[in-house]
């Protein structure tokens, strides 16, 4: 067995923790992933780590599996996607436009794939930006932003921020309404996210209309309650935190900074925050900890846990009936905050 390969015993472990925790879809999907022979990216490099089957892997094959089409057009009707090139912070970022069906102008959220910062781009989250353009009636700017370890901390927020200034020059020039904006994002796109929103504030710039935020990291402790009960979690577990962390930040003293550890950030006059969290997720504990920090801040905040479900659950909406609820949730919340 190469020694890339997770562990066998702590793989059984976790498989078996799974079938008695997971729903029965989400079993179908890790089954599935499982499928497709992952590596443990722990053990990887960065460029091997990017190779690795994904989630969105795992529901193509599930769906081809089900005798369904895995056509991205197919599986949410009515949304259309071009492709852009927006203004990172030293040079040009590759976006993705999702727009929804009806007449515009259409209100545009911005948002932030998820990989630790180091792995994945716009078209592994393709089935969380193109959902939320559905549910939310609203245009979706997919951004990739320079990950680590060839752009080390802070190089994705500056490109966050950047992409969000020229979103407030641009949105008009493709049908979009430069006075209903929102930040999104999934993971560490969670983070910067919020991130962005803060920084946005600091800088005087047009706030967002509201914040989603969907299993985001918003500390750097790995001993939480969530980090301890789900150490072993698919598809994200406790090492491969250890390992994005290592591989985005200079030194230890980036750990601390509000931008990676947002619970300790000034937080007060954000927009309202919408959470998704999973409750198989070693980040289930980050999100319920923003959340407590959003309220001390006296900001509004709607967090929603989703049980039987893992980290990347939001995407696959496809075949995972609580994504097609937390997908509804959130779409919800945004739509309430677009509302004149």
């Amino acid at each position: 067995m190469s020694d890339k390969k997770p562990n066998p015993v702590i793989n059984a472990v976790s498989n078996v923790v799974a079938a008695l925790r997971a729903d029965d879809d989400q079993i179908a999907v890790a089954k599935a992933h499982e499928s497709l022979e992952p590596e443990a990216i722990e053990k990887l490099t960065p460029e091997e780590a990017r190779r690795q089957p994904t989630v969105a892997d795992a529901v193509k094959k599930l769906l081809e599996q089900q005798n369904r089409s895995a056509v991205p057009e197919t599986l949410v009707p009515g949304v259309t996607t071009r492709e852009l090139t927006v203004d990172g912070a030293t040079g040009p970022l590759a976006a993705t436009l999702y727009t929804p069906a009806g007449q515009g102008p259409f209100p545009v959220v911005l948002y932030f794939h998820g990989g630790g910062w180091v792995i994945a781009n716009r078209q592994v989250y393709d089935g969380g930006a193109r959902g939320l353009a559905a549910a939310a009636r609203a245009m979706v700017l997919s951004v990739d932003y320079r990950l680590a370890p060839e752009h080390k901390f802070p190089a994705a927020w500056d490109d966050a921020l950047a992409a969000y200034r020229w979103l407030i020059e641009h949105a008009a020039s493709f049908g979009g309404d430069a006075t209903r904006l929102a930040l999104a994002g999934e993971s560490a796109g969670g983070n910067l996210a919020v991130a962005t929103a803060i920084a946005a504030r600091d800088a005087g710039l047009r706030a967002p209309r509201h914040v989603l935020s969907v299993y985001p990291v918003t500390q750097t402790s790995r001993n939480t309650e969530s980090y301890l009960e789900n150490a072993i979690a698919k598809p994200l577990n406790r090492a491969m935190m250890d390992w994005f962390f290592t591989h985005v930040t200079r030194s230890e003293q980036d750990l601390d900074d509000p931008r990676l550890s947002l619970v300790d950030a000034q937080l007060a006059g954000l927009a309202p925050v919408t959470i998704v969290n999973a409750r198989l997720d070693p980040l289930r504990s980050d999100g319920a900890r923003l959340e407590s920090a959003l309220i001390d801040a006296g900001v509004e905040v709607a967090r929603k846990e989703f049980e039987g479900v893992a980290h990347e659950f939001f995407g696959a909406a496809a075949v995972l009936e609580k994504a097609r609820d937390a997908q509804a949730f959130a779409g919800e919340r945004l739509r309430r905050s677009f509302a004149p």
